[in-house]
């Protein structure tokens, strides 16, 4: 998953790339009982931290601290399954990626090279591509970033902007010749070519987004004029104080980082190697589409320029990536979200006031999947009450209700089974690996409307049997008709877990089931080489319950007292939302 900047809080529009479809995914696996790693944490280093830091009256350590405590906060807060979240202000970290530099450097894959620099006039710092703008000078767009432009994808230098300036105040950056190092991608070209035409089973945007960069690359620069990072483990860069490591191949080798630290925080050190040095291991990065040139250009060459590696490879290659998994954007009322721009609604803020299971809903149901899309008040009221509610919710609520009040709150005792029983019991077991295909395929979206067409199905079963209309003259009957729909909605809270992970645990006990079907996720401090503690996101997942297979809920089984799985909101709060952004936006 990719590594969200310790420079501010995260909003919705982030979580629809990185974090909700990598969570649908693992979870999914575990339930397969696929051995699963997930790792990130939050990117420390590099001038967008430095930039917050200034804007704040903080250093960067501090800087760093404060926002990574809020986004680990937000993403257990939005059950984000993480085997380890972490941070690359660890010494592990540092360690992996000087190893990794210094192998490049050592294969003359590193060269030194003078370039023209971006310095704020204002704070005399370097100044981040992404935070200065100008006026694309391939295509016009006058929005276009210093590294990229997001309207033509061409790759960009700040100095090739029109008109650049600082997104952080508006001044002109002033550019100063300084030499650097440079990583020479050029020599991967032919390789990497080869390797992303055959990846046919990526997304098509990513493929050919990728495949439409081969056609440009030029050697990009690795290291910067700052105090704060990676330091340089090279001759005539590693005594500079005023030098680091260029914060975008700092961050992407924090996969492998997190991997090795995971081992080691479970006393088997080398454990990383069964993930990345495993011909049969595959690996899946989950992004927003601005991040796909790091993800299948950039940590591709540096894995590829490893090779059998230096200190940590030990002769023996690390794989490359299997899938590289990018959404597209999401704009919040047909605005971009943006958190330099102050525009977005943070994952903090929302919940702060709905549960965490209606926005990953929506994220996957109306998410930026293969398109952009738009976040609306309006649109997320409505599939909050049409779809979970009235649909999902409703069927468990009177399935529940009706067994609870009729039979002992148990499950009931089933007479013969109906044609059409068996039919909708069935559709739901077949429906597992109808579900299965689309999740493994990554398409997410598809996933989860399959989940919700057998909920529509089985609403449709109980409504046609109508078991509170035969309950007087035939309780047998009426008894076996919600049997049948106790064990779909057993079947379907399955489905449901890897997309609505808490509302599938409060079924699972409402259902009389215990142990924990999707459990809580915690904090673990961990002391690193150098003795210093910082805090981990992570999870006991070994000890989960729960297995991707149709539902075999005993008769007899004690049944909780029902109650909602969603709230219904009330329409006017897409109105107060809009206001409350635009009073926002003002202030």
């Amino acid at each position: 998953m990719a590594w969200p900047y310790a420079s501010g809080p995260r909003h919705i529009g982030h979580v629809a790339g990185f974090g909700v479809p990598a969570d649908i995914f693992a979870r999914y696996h575990r339930l397969r009982g696929n051995d699963v790693l997930m790792v990130s944490g939050t990117d420390e280093h590099g001038t967008p931290v430095m930039v917050a830091a200034d804007k704040e009256g903080r250093t960067p350590a501090e800087t760093a601290e404060h926002y990574n405590r809020l986004i680990r906060e937000d993403l257990r807060d939005l059950g984000l399954s993480y085997d380890l979240f972490t941070r690359t202000t660890t010494a592990n970290h540092h360690r992996v990626v000087q190893d990794v530099f210094k192998t490049l450097w050592e294969k003359g894959l590193i060269v030194e090279q003078k370039m023209l620099v971006a310095f704020s006039p204002t704070t005399g710092h370097t100044l981040p591509d992404r935070y200065i703008e100008g006026t694309c000078p391939v295509c016009g767009f006058a929005e276009a970033r210093g590294d990229q432009c997001d309207n033509c994808g061409h790759q960009l230098d700040p100095v090739e902007l029109i008109d650049p300036r600082s997104k952080v105040d508006g001044s002109t950056p002033i550019f100063r010749e300084t030499e650097h190092l440079f990583l020479d991608l050029g020599a991967f070209a032919d390789r990497l070519r080869g390797w992303v035409a055959e990846q046919r089973h990526w997304r098509p945007n990513v493929r050919n987004f990728s495949l439409a960069l081969l056609d440009e690359l030029r050697p990009r620069p690795v290291t910067r004029d700052l105090d704060w990072g990676v330091r340089i483990p090279v001759p005539g860069y590693s005594e500079q104080e005023n030098k680091r490591i260029y914060v975008w191949i700092d961050a992407v080798v924090g996969y492998l980082s997190a991997a090795v630290e995971w081992a080691a925080s479970r006393g088997t050190p080398e454990a990383w190697r069964d993930w990345w040095q495993n011909p049969e291991a595959r690996h899946f990065y989950f992004m927003g589409k601005d991040n796909i040139v790091f993800h299948t250009i950039i940590w591709p060459s540096e894995l590829l320029g490893y090779g059998t590696g230096g200190e940590l490879g030990a002769g023996r290659e690390l794989q490359l990536p299997y899938n590289v998994v990018a959404s597209e954007f999401l704009t919040m009322e047909s605005r971009q979200f943006s958190t330099s721009r102050n525009v977005g609604i943070y994952v903090r803020d929302f919940l702060s006031r709905y549960e965490p299971d209606p926005l990953r809903y929506y994220l996957t149901a109306a998410g930026p999947e293969t398109q952009d899309a738009d976040f609306t008040w309006a649109h997320f009221v409505r599939r909050t009450n049409d779809e979970l509610v009235a649909t999902w919710g409703n069927l468990v609520n009177r399935t529940l209700t009706s067994a609870y009040r009729n039979f002992g709150a148990a499950v009931p005792q089933p007479g013969e089974l109906t044609a059409d029983d068996r039919g909708v019991l069935d559709e739901l077991e077949d429906g597992f690996a109808l579900v299965a295909e689309q999740i493994d395929a990554a398409r997410f979206k598809a996933a989860l409307a399959e989940a919700m067409r057998l909920a529509s199905r089985t609403n449709g079963y109980l409504s046609e049997q109508a078991p509170w209309n035969v309950l007087g003259e035939d309780r047998q009957r009426a008894g076996t008709i919600l049997y049948v729909a106790l064990r779909c909605i057993d079947s379907l809270k399955i489905l449901f877990t890897p997309f609505l992970p808490f509302t599938s645990q409060t079924l699972h006990e409402l259902l009389g089931y215990e142990g924990w079907l999707a459990g809580p996720l915690v904090f673990e401090d961990r002391r690193d080489a150098d003795g210093k503690v910082h805090t981990v996101l992570t999870g006991d997942y070994a000890s989960w319950v729960g297995s991707w297979r149709p539902s075999e809920l005993p008769p007899g089984q004690s049944l909780r007292e029902p109650k909602a799985l969603f709230r219904k909101l009330d329409p006017k709060l897409a109105d107060e939302e809009v206001a409350r952004m635009s009073s926002e936006g003002a202030s």
